[in-house]
This record gives structure tokens, C-alpha cells and sequence, in this order.
């Protein structure tokens, strides 16, 4: 059983140790229900519940707190003996999770985010998928769904396909990547006395029709871009892009200088970078050295005021850009 109780103060929530807790588990022996009774206290609202719904489910958070790890401390009340759950939940989130220690079954309701909820299940360890989850609204459904899907299936992509490419940059010296991925059926047959349009030629090459076919919805692309930010990749742009694939025809034009149109198919595009200094300006900066030049002879015998002052260092980009020094008085 559980009651609950409005307060109209907000009251400062979070359960410790719940970034630690490994979910989906498969749920326990349900215990039979004790007397005792626990207040939690979920974005101003206090719950009144019997701490052994939680222990069926002893991988997620909640059946961590009241588990076997309660009697070590895992979690302690506060001073009125209430405990304070789950910071960022709301209330009604809650009341649906609660639903779920109760019988296994989360049934979201009209007017509650599913996205909110889902995220409440990943805080709380708790597995969201068809078999947890019921709501009215399928597209919001299938739409999460769809997002655990292209996320376990892009990390697969990434290390099997993408990341060897990049290693092989990486190994030439360069600091970023730009790869377009083709489908299997996709030929290149460029005419090298008459190649594409510079920049092409530097891009790498993944043939793949299932990365093609997973790129073409702009929500996984969408994914991994967090995916990649997650693995600390910079400049990350995914997109669709016009790639040349052959040579269509060459115009002959007056003077002798010739015309050549590739055949474009558009194919997604990669675009990343692992460069540290990505911020600093990228114009080449040479050594700073003293000049062996002299200015006058006062500086070369050593007198005058400034004979102590060492000659500062000066960019030579500087002295190229800078005004034309003084001239000497004769």
C-alpha cells in the first residue's frame, strides 16, 4: 500500500550512489510486504510506502536503498526521517514508476512526458522498453525505442568502420576526418588527367549500405553526434553532401581549357576532428629570435641609457606586417 502527501514548499532531492547501479536485472523472490512504512519525498510530494515493493527489483536504485545495502549506510534519511528521492523527478513521473514495483507494468498517462519518464528510468536504473513501457501515444513511444536502437547499433558502426579510418588519418599526421560513406553498389571511376573538383580527393571512402541506410534519418544522425561528443570528437558536422562518382562528359571550351562534368550522387557525409588546440589561430608562427642586425652605433659600442635592455623577441610575422622602422638621423 502507499499514500501520498502534497507539501507546497519544493524540497531539495537525490539518492547517492545511483550512477553506480547496474539495471535491467531480472527481478527477485517478491518479498512479502512488512509493516514498516518509509516517506519519500519526490519533488515537494511524500510518498508513504512499504520499503519491500522495492526489494523485487534489487538492481535499480530504489531497491538498492531499501536492499541489503541499506544496512550499510547506503542511504540515510534525512532529520525528520524522510528520504529525499531522485533530483529532476517530478511527481507524476514518479506515481508511474511506483506502478512498475507494484506490478512490473509503467502505464504512462495523457499529459505525462514519456521523454521525462524515460529519463527517470535511466536515472533510477530501471529498464525501459516494450516490455515495462504502455502508453497511447506509439509514435513517442517508438520514438525512444528507436533511439536506444540507433545508439547500441551506430557504437557497432563506429568501432568496426569509422574508427579505422580515422586511426589511418591519425597515423598520416592529420587531426580530422572528413568521410563519405557510399553503398555497396556505388562505384568511383574518376579520369585522373581530368579529376573532380578540388577537396574531394581528400575524403575517405566507406562503403557500407547499412551505415548509408542509418544516416538517412536525420534522428540517428542526431544520436551519433552524442555518441561521438560522449567519445570526445570535435567539429563533429553529419550530413547528406553531392560526391563525384564518375565522368560524365568533358566541354570543350575556347582557348583550350577544358570542362568536365562528374556524375554527384548524394551520400552521407562525416565530418570530425580530434585537434586539442582547435581554438588557437592556425597561421604558421616562427621562431622568435634576436635580430643580428644593428640598428646604430651607440647600441653596437654599448652606451646610451638603454645599453642594459636586451633586445626583445619579436614575431617575425609582426616585424613582416608591422610599420617600417625609424630611420636613422644622419
Amino acid at each position: 500500500m502507499m499514500e501520498e502527501h502534497t507539501t507546497a514548499s519544493r524540497m531539495t532531492v537525490g539518492a547517492e550512489g545511483g550512477a553506480d547501479v547496474t539495471k535491467g536485472a531480472w527481478p527477485a523472490q517478491p518479498r512479502p510486504l512488512s509493516h514498516d512504512r518509509v516517506t519519500l519525498v519526490v519533488d515537494g510530494t511524500h510518498f508513504v510506502v512499504d520499503p519491500a515493493v522495492f526489494t523485487t527489483y534489487p538492481d535499480t536504485v530504489l531497491g538498492r536503498m531499501f536492499g541489503r545495502a541499506r544496512q550499510h549506510s547506503f542511504t540515510r534519511p534525512n532529520a525528520k526521517g524522510e528520504y529525499e528521492i531522485a533530483e529532476g523527478i517530478g511527481a507524476s513521473i514518479f506515481r508511474v514508476i511506483l506502478d512498475f514495483y507494484r506490478g512490473g507494468m509503467m502505464h504512462c498517462p495523457e499529459g505525462v512526458s514519456l521523454a521525462e519518464l524515460r529519463e527517470a528510468c535511466d536515472y533510477l536504473c530501471i529498464n525501459f522498453d516494450y516490455s515495462t513501457v504502455r502508453c497511447r501515444d506509439l509514435s513517442a513511444l517508438l520514438h525512444e525505442l528507436s533511439n536506444d536502437g540507433a545508439r547500441r547499433q551506430f557504437e557497432v558502426f563506429l568501432e568496426d568502420l569509422l574508427v579505422p579510418v580515422m586511426v589511418c588519418s591519425a597515423q598520416e599526421g592529420e587531426r580530422e576526418s572528413h568521410i563519405v560513406v557510399l553503398t555497396d553498389d556505388d562505384t568511383v571511376d574518376w579520369d585522373l588527367d581530368h579529376p573532380p573538383p578540388m577537396g574531394e580527393e581528400n575524403s575517405q571512402i566507406i562503403y557500407s549500405a547499412k551505415l548509408y541506410r542509418f544516416f538517412k534519418f536525420i534522428e540517428n544522425r542526431d544520436v551519433a553526434k552524442t555518441v561521438l561528443k560522449e567519445r570526445g570528437l570535435k567539429n563533429i558536422r553529419i550530413g547528406i553532401e553531392g560526391y563525384p562518382t564518375c565522368k560524365e562528359k568533358v566541354k570543350r571550351r575556347p582557348g583550350g581549357k577544358n570542362e568536365v562534368i562528374y556524375r554527384f550522387v548524394q551520400r552521407p557525409f562525416l565530418a570530425l576532428s580530434w585537434e586539442k588546440e582547435e581554438g588557437k589561430s592556425r597561421h604558421v608562427d616562427f621562431q622568435c629570435v634576436r635580430s643580428r642586425s644593428v640598428p646604430n652605433l651607440i647600441t653596437a659600442m654599448g652606451e646610451g641609457p638603454n645599453r642594459a635592455t636586451p633586445t626583445p623577441q619579436v614575431d617575425e610575422l609582426d616585424r613582416l606586417n608591422g610599420p617600417a622602422p625609424p630611420a636613422l638621423h644622419q
